[in-house]
């Protein structure tokens, strides 16, 4: 079955018009903002508290963060980290542009480039695992970088191994991989207040293993090895320090005086590791990372731009990291040029309180390792999901996808 015939069925079966993907320049840009993308590590929509995690998980910042702009309900990424880091770089599905894990096209272009190409000030900080060597953050749009993971794995967490624009640097006195590299980000920002600039932090935590934070009594300042998957009880503990890194960035934005200049947005880059199970919504929730349910592509996301985007606001309209690259680019003015052939569609005026441009389904191909012929593929609406095998699902009643309602091959 070819591509073309399963979204036709799926045009017949979910939805009544499948839209046609336009970017849509928006006709309420302000001056070119400042961008600050921040993508966690495995964590699922249900670890904020104000998307109703608050019996597992504190995040006073992210809830904040959402109070002051838009908190969207129905954004959805790909099963695992490398999927999505290459959809959300380059605003293309993962059938038409993923090779295999760890690795990002070295032909690819991403938001790095649009940004950098248009005079921006760029830098990424937090976890690579793309390849490409030390020169590879440049190659593919960044002027400066803080990263784990760039050529080698070293510890992330307690007496970290990071790259630093070209050098290996190891940490021997207790240091934390989070802080250190939020910190890189801070300063940044301190140093590039007074121009336009992009930065983007792909969080290293809070991935396994479960280890305690620095704020937590039982951090282990001379752990120098990380070995099997740690214990899950010290997860929520590393949820609450990816909030803590998210309120500290916001307060040096607000402490250097652009906060208004400045466009953030949070998501996450799955759902959460299947050994965690979190309270949500009165009921036991599994995490999904690596399944093509919901619990493994629901994702938080908030955008906040303090000024520009009302406040308040909560957005039930699908969205997926896709969508990242040209609302961004919408949201500073910038065109992405016609020959990247983008699939994403910017939601940027529905940020400013349009109902504007939105879609009416997502598409997800996804294989961990590439594999073309063993890609699991499904489209979906609010409401239904339909895979290519002809299995169809009522996600909105049935988040874990345990009763088909239509089971078999669509021929």
């Amino acid at each position: 079955m070819n591509i073309n015939f399963f979204l036709g069925c799926c045009r017949s079966l979910l939805y009544p018009v499948l839209s046609v993907l336009i970017l849509v320049p928006s006709s309420q840009v302000m001056a070119r903002p400042n961008v600050v993308l921040i993508m966690a590590d495995d964590m699922g929509y249900e670890c904020v508290a104000s998307n109703g995690g608050q019996e597992t998980y504190q995040t006073p910042s992210l809830d904040a963060l959402a109070q002051s702009g838009m908190r969207f309900t129905n954004a959805h990424s790909q099963p695992i980290c490398t999927p999505s880091r290459v959809q959300i770089m380059t605003g293309i599905y993962n059938n038409r542009n993923y090779i295999k894990f760890g690795l990002l096209d070295p032909d690819a272009r991403t938001f790095g480039h649009l940004f950098r190409d248009a005079g921006y000030k760029t830098c990424i900080v937090g976890k690579w695992q793309l390849s490409g060597g030390m020169n590879a953050p440049s190659h593919f749009g960044f002027d400066e970088y803080c990263l784990w993971q760039l050529d080698r794995r070293p510890p992330r967490y307690s007496n970290p191994g990071l790259e630093i624009n070209g050098r290996k640097v190891d940490y021997f006195n207790g240091e934390f991989g989070p802080d250190i590299v939020s910190d890189y980000l801070c300063d940044f920002i301190q140093k590039n207040k007074s121009r336009e600039f992009f930065a983007y932090y792909p969080m290293i935590l809070p991935h396994y293993p479960f280890v305690p934070t620095p704020d937590s009594p039982e951090y282990d300042r001379t752990q120098k090895e990380e070995n099997g998957i740690g214990d899950p009880r010290f997860f929520p503990g590393m949820v609450a320090h990816v909030d803590k890194i998210v309120g500290k960035i916001v307060r040096c934005l607000n402490d250097s005086g652009i906060r208004e200049k400045t466009l953030v947005l949070f998501t996450g880059d799955n759902g959460t590791h299947f050994r965690i199970t979190s309270q949500f919504r009165g009921v036991d929730y599994p995490g999904g990372k690596g399944s093509t349910t919901d619990n493994g592509t629901h994702v938080p996301m908030i955008a906040s731009w303090p000024g520009t985007i009302p406040s308040g606001m909560v957005n039930a309209n699908l969205v997926d990291f896709s969508d990242i690259l040209p609302t961004m680019a919408d949201a500073a003015g910038l065109a992405v040029p016609e020959r990247w052939d983008i699939d994403g569609l910017s939601f940027t005026d529905q940020l400013m309180g349009s109902t504007g441009p939105h879609r009416h389904w997502i598409y997800c191909w996804y294989h961990r390792n590439g594999v073309r012929e063993e890609a699991s593929q499904h489209v979906r609406n609010e409401h239904y999901k339909l895979y290519r095998n002809g299995d169809l699902f009522n996600t909105r009643d049935d988040l874990l996808e345990r009763k088909r309602l239509i089971s078999g091959p669509l021929l």
